[in-house]
């Protein structure tokens, strides 16, 4: 019969430790954590400051901080405590586990117990373990073996548990103590892992224009780590990192469009961002995804239309849809009277049964109160624009005549008004010699006209550009 080779990792989960080599080394179950306070940034990085009061001897001592994150940056640790000073600092990251258990055992001798399934009957055998490469190697009575699967139940007995594994990521510092005594002692650090942002949900009122919206934040801990009764406040901006590259990122087709206001919002300031505590204490748990509600305001003023933005010569065979768009404020006098962090807007409209549907969603970026949002949200089935290149003439060496025709058809039981955008313009290049309807050019690089177009019609606009290319 073909041999099987077994898999350690399956074997492992079957190891076992005399209770007399746990004592030591192994740290208490129970959190170690103290008073913790949590700042979360947007941008995956996090400020823990973790109070606990620690009894210390006079003179050189080692102090282990269990229960810090597991993504800690070790070169970002303050510790401020009184008549100590720090000597070194050292993190232990090499977590206790069956891999990490069997590879430090690479050299030791360890015990496998083989039970026969039908009697019961266990087998011991003394094994040195010469390799861990993708399966474990051993020396059994002088012969090289590879753990197998032969049908049989096994697991591995260590002798004890290295010194340098640790049950939980741990903070080791060795400390310069001018008295013995309880103390106060203040750990901070940067920390990855923990991160956060904003989902919105709208439930939109076409017949009343208006919106209802909540907001949600939405917390995540990749940290390794759990963090306990923490007071939690989230901080909405970018903030710097010597980390960060530049990188080319292509903008999206449908991008929220937002003009930004100049109203001061009454929630609390850090520098240049804004603050959002949570209103109680709460426990982060590793691996963990919370969301908490932080915004809840109806009857916004709100009202949808339709976008189309056409590429500079970009001429269409057959029409294409305009983009639904759903336009509000985040004033005080709109009614929602807030400085909004980035996030998800998901929006819902109410079918003739009443019962909400989603309609779309897309992306805001962190939002200044008074501005005005525009929101795409998928692209329309009545409301459709075909745009052609009619005529493209070199008129100098240096200069091109083009004549552009937009048909734009509506196929809905009532009139709409379409925002119809000529991308790729340059201001000091272009300029707009023929047009059937007036454009307003709102910024260098583009030509907008506002378009109705009748209920179960169509509507053309024609325009004549004089351009270098």
């Amino acid at each position: 019969m073909r041999k099987r080779y077994f898999g350690w990792a399956a074997l492992l989960a079957c190891a076992s430790i005399p209770l007399a080599a746990q004592d030591a080394p192994l740290p208490a179950k129970e959190n170690a954590q103290g008073d913790l306070s949590i700042s979360i940034y947007n941008g995956d990085v996090a400020l823990v400051q973790d109070i606990r009061t620690l009894t210390l001897g006079n003179g050189r001592v080692r102090q282990d901080f269990p229960d810090v994150s597991a993504q800690i940056r070790p070169a970002t640790v303050s510790l401020t405590i009184a008549d100590a000073a720090i000597v070194e600092q050292n993190f232990d990251y090499d977590l206790l586990s069956p891999s990490s258990l069997m590879e430090k055992a690479i050299g030791e001798t360890i015990t496998l117990i083989r039970t026969n399934p039908a009697t019961g009957a266990e087998t011991r055998e003394r094994a040195r373990v010469l390799a861990v490469n993708g399966g474990v190697v051993l020396n059994i009575d002088g012969r090289i073996e590879v753990l197998r699967d032969d049908g049989l139940p096994v697991r591995a007995i260590f002798d004890e548990v290295p010194q340098s594994l640790r049950a939980r990521p741990t903070l080791s510092v060795t400390l310069a103590s001018t008295r013995s005594g309880s103390r106060p002692a203040t750990l901070t650090y940067l920390t990855g892992g923990l991160r956060w942002n904003a989902d919105y949900v709208a439930l939109f009122d076409d017949k009343s224009g208006k919106i209802d919206v909540q907001g949600w934040v939405t917390l995540q801990n990749t940290s390794g780590t759990t963090f306990s009764n923490a007071k939690t406040l989230l901080v909405a901006g970018d903030v710097g990192s010597s980390g960060d590259a530049p990188m080319y990122a292509p903008q999206p087709r449908r991008m929220t469009r937002t003009s930004p206001g100049t109203e001061s919002a009454s929630r609390e300031q850090l520098g240049d961002f804004y603050l959002y505590p949570l209103a109680q204490r709460t426990t982060i748990a590793d691996k963990q995804t919370k969301q908490v509600s932080f915004l809840d305001v109806k009857g916004v003023s709100a009202s949808s239309g339709y976008r189309f933005e056409n590429g500079w010569l970009a001429s269409a065979n057959e029409a294409r849809s305009a983009q639904s768009v759903l336009t509000f404020a985040n004033s005080g006098a709109g009614g929602l009277g807030d400085a909004l962090p980035a996030g998800t807007v998901r929006v819902y409209v109410r079918d003739a049964s009443g019962q909400p549907q989603f309609t779309g969603e897309n992306a805001i970026g962190h939002t200044p109160q008074g501005s005005t949002i525009a929101l795409p949200t998928g692209d329309a089935f009545d409301v459709k624009v075909q745009p052609v290149v009619v005529t493209r003439t070199r008129i100098n060496p240096n200069r091109w005549r083009t004549q552009m025709r937009y048909r734009l058809t509506n196929a809905r039981s009532r009139g709409v008004t379409v925002e119809l955008v000529q991308g790729g313009l340059d201001w000091s290049d272009t300029r707009v010699t023929e047009e059937s309807r007036k454009s307003e050019r709102r910024d260098a690089g583009t030509a907008v006209w506002e378009v109705p177009v009748p209920a179960n019609g169509e509507a053309v606009v024609t325009a004549t550009f004089d351009t270098r290319y």
